[in-house]
């Protein structure tokens, strides 16, 4: 961004490596500053979508607690006792498939595509809370399962974790406009959408807009 802008950039949040999705930048360290007191005091609203293992409820939420993890971008050089934070995740389910293949131990295979939001902001959250509810998401190579993984990669050709931040709302820092940003998901995921019928599902989601 810095390279396609010709100017520093200040990044305010940060996605998982294997996301996609929505990423915010400010200009200047003021703006930033402004930006990530929004994201502390969990003002700022986000959405992901997320293909999942089995037909997930309708709808719930996870509050579940998290053990802090290290991030290995801190290079060890800050040692932390690993403490439990308050986690909490909404989940609403927006279509879901059963594949007449046998990936698993039963004869049919299903998944969901879900929509996510998370009201905290704990380190892989969501792939944690979707884990914990057994429907982690596929493509993740720590709390996924590996045999649909495989079916994915070998037989559907998707090799990358399938969650994608798609929206994020937040008031302008200086004129406090409300701002509502989408972005939607990548190639791997229409073409899935395409295949397992979900393409209505995906349509709010299909266009950039700021509003």
């Amino acid at each position: 961004m810095r390279d396609q802008l010709g100017r520093h950039v200040y990044p305010v949040h940060r996605l998982d490596k294997p996301t996609s999705g929505l990423l915010l930048f400010a200009l200047d360290a003021t703006t930033a500053r402004l930006l990530a007191t929004q994201f502390a005091d969990r003002s700022v609203e986000k959405s992901y979508l997320a293909i999942v293992r089995g037909w997930c409820p309708d709808q719930g939420r996870i509050d579940h607690p998290l053990r802090e993890q290290p991030d290995p971008a801190d290079s060890g050089a800050r040692q932390v006792v690993a403490k439990v934070h308050a986690a909490v995740t909404d989940y609403q389910r927006l279509a879901h498939v059963e594949l007449d293949i046998a990936v698993d131990r039963y004869p049919r295979t299903r998944y969901s595509l879900v929509l996510l939001h998370p009201l905290t902001g704990r380190r892989h959250q969501l792939r944690r809370h979707m884990k914990h509810i057994s429907h982690p998401i596929i493509g993740d190579a720590n709390h996924g399962k590996g045999v649909h993984n495989r079916f994915f990669q070998q037989s559907l050709g998707c090799h990358r974790l399938l969650l994608a931040g798609v929206a994020t709302s937040f008031r302008h820092p200086h004129s406090g406009q409300h701002l509502h940003l989408k972005a939607p998901p990548g190639p791997e995921f229409k073409s899935l959408a395409a295949r397992f019928g979900w393409e209505a599902a995906l349509e709010p989601f299909d266009t950039k807009i700021l509003a």
